[in-house]
């Protein structure tokens, strides 16, 4: 069964900005159904235009660009409550692919629909904008990590974020949040080689700071984590939910 808008679990959590009683109504209307996606699904696909967008309700996802000689570069993670299409629908189609990682719940909105959204309600047109400018801050700050850090401290940087942004969405416990991609994706993510992003985050095991394994990243110092890495301790700031 559709999750109600209304009722919507994200729309509880700290990490996202509150939205007024009409604007919730507003997205009931908005929203066509949900979309239930298994591990290795290709929910966009670069290249390709789609007649849907995307809120990831639940579970987790890569986005990654494919190169002319087929191989694969991550660009980034899809977590609860991100906005998933927008490149396709301003640009008509998207830039890069998005693949679920684990089982996901996303619910679907028409991209023939922004105009509707932009005319019908503007205050909810303006978080498009928003999102993505939240989004190039990201970027700015992963280009200068992955071009100006060491390996210690790109990999503490994303171990940080990856703890911040769950914990935010109420997926952290006793220290434990579900981590469920592979070392691989987070060398090239941060672009290291798979045997040095290893003895890294070995390092950090030995350290009794961070440890990632079996899909599970437990953190034993969140301050000397977000030090290592350069990060703010505070986690991210408060973000439109579409």
């Amino acid at each position: 069964m559709s999750t109600k808008c209304m009722n919507c679990p994200l729309r509880q959590m700290d990490a996202f900005a509150d939205m007024t009683s009409a604007e919730v109504a507003f997205m009931e209307r908005f929203k066509t159904g949900e979309l239930e996606a298994q591990p290795g699904t290709e929910i966009m696909a670069q290249g390709q235009s789609s007649t849907h967008l995307f809120t990831c309700l639940s579970g987790m996802g890569l986005r990654y660009k494919t190169l002319e000689d087929g191989r694969r570069q991550v660009i980034g993670f899809v977590l609860p409550g991100d906005f998933i299409g927008l490149q396709a629908g301003v640009m008509s189609e998207m830039q890069h692919s998005v693949e679920a990682s684990t089982s996901m719940r996303l619910c679907t909105f028409n991209r023939s629909d922004l105009r509707t959204l932009c005319t019908s309600h503007p205050s909810r047109a303006y978080d498009l904008p928003r999102i993505a400018a939240m989004e190039e801050v990201f970027l700015g700050e992963a280009l200068a990590v992955v071009g100006q850090l060491d390996a210690r401290a790109k990999v503490a940087w994303a171990l940080h974020r990856f703890y911040s942004r769950l914990a935010a969405v109420n997926m952290a416990k006793n220290g434990q949040v579900r981590l469920p991609y592979r070392q691989q994706d987070l060398a090239d993510a941060l672009g290291l080689s798979l045997v040095h992003t290893n003895k890294t985050l070995a390092r950090l095991r030995q350290d009794q700071i961070a440890r990632w394994t079996d899909e599970q990243l437990t953190v034993h110092n969140v301050a000397r984590l977000a030090e290592l890495g350069h990060a703010e301790e505070d986690g991210p700031a408060k973000r439109p939910l579409i």
